[in-house]
């Protein structure tokens, strides 16, 4: 996928947008009331979900082996019994990337050395993004420098609650900078921002300021992913790459722990960005007990047939 690699900041069309919530709402609850899918259809939807996942462990007692064991569920998340019942090659189904905190890069790297599995590390004083700025910095070095493709930084959000666009905008740009070559994913901890308008001014903001993915939260919020969320951020990223050609992803995370809401935010995709964004390259699902739903779901739809 081709870098963003930001425009200057325009503050007055941040300061000018404002998103009709009630309208975001009614859009989300028509993708949420879609009609049923055939059981071949939801199969294939399904098995994106799975290509599409960001697959998570970011608890206080992580360890290496935990890591390590993760990485290789990621490498074959559907095993050899259930992908012959779906007529599948188990080996074509991997996740997307494995996230996880910037200290276990190291241990994930390795785990997926020749796997062509990313490894996602969050940095940038995650969760809360309260950190000194240079440590935030150091986080992400630390995370590249060990291997991880892609970072995924949250924003201060103070700089959104109190309209500090050429603060946000000068802060993300910094984590771009300190990425390298590897990928963005700036965590918009959309739960915390108070309103749907917000949302829409950081993510424009962050794209602007280079961000590859634009993330709805940490999955620490109290309220996190949610689909006018998606409506809101999906509209955002279409109406950038119409001016600027720079196709930004989309990684809903936090709380999709269903392969129902799964196939909801492909929908989403689906039906706001087109085919194209339908794909790990542009679309990712931050998650770390999805994977179980979905395959018990697959496992209980072969047993049906």
């Amino acid at each position: 996928m081709t870098r963003n690699t930001g425009i200057p900041l325009n503050v007055r069309f941040v300061e000018e947008l404002h998103v009709d919530e009630a309208a975001a709402t009614i859009r989300a609850s028509e993708i949420s009331s879609r009609s049923a899918l055939t059981p071949e259809a939801e199969v294939v939807w399904l098995l994106q979900a799975i290509r599409s996942m960001d697959l998570t462990t970011l608890s206080e007692d992580d360890t290496d082996d935990r890591v390590r064991e993760l990485c290789e569920r990621a490498k074959r998340p559907v095993d050899k019994a259930l992908a012959e019942t779906l007529t599948i090659d188990a080996e074509s189904v991997t996740v997307g990337a494995v996230c996880v905190y910037h200290q276990f890069a190291r241990t994930a790297a390795a785990a997926l050395h020749g796997s062509g599995i990313p490894v996602a590390a969050v940095a940038g004083g995650f969760p809360v993004g309260l950190a000194d700025h240079g440590r935030r910095l150091e986080e992400i070095h630390r995370g590249v420098a060990d291997g991880a493709g892609e970072i995924d930084a949250v924003i201060t959000r103070t700089h959104v609650l109190e309209e500090r666009w050429d603060a946000l905008y000068d802060e993300i740009r910094s984590f771009r900078e300190a990425c390298g070559d590897s990928r963005l994913k700036v965590i918009l901890a959309t739960g915390d921002l108070g309103s749907l308008t917000n949302v829409a001014r950081a993510s424009h903001v962050a794209m602007m300021a280079g961000a590859d993915f634009i993330k709805t939260s940490t999955g620490r919020e109290a309220v996190n992913a949610t689909l006018p969320v998606g409506v809101v951020m999906a509209t955002a990223i279409r109406a950038y790459w119409e001016e600027t050609g720079h196709a930004v992803g989309l990684k809903p995370a936090g709380g999709i722990r269903t392969a129902s809401s799964a196939i909801d935010w492909l929908l989403l995709v689906d039906r706001e960005l087109g085919d194209d964004w339908r794909r790990p390259s542009r679309f990712r699902i931050g998650a770390s007990g999805l994977l179980a739903d979905i395959l018990q779901h697959l496992e209980r739809g072969a047993s049906d047939e």
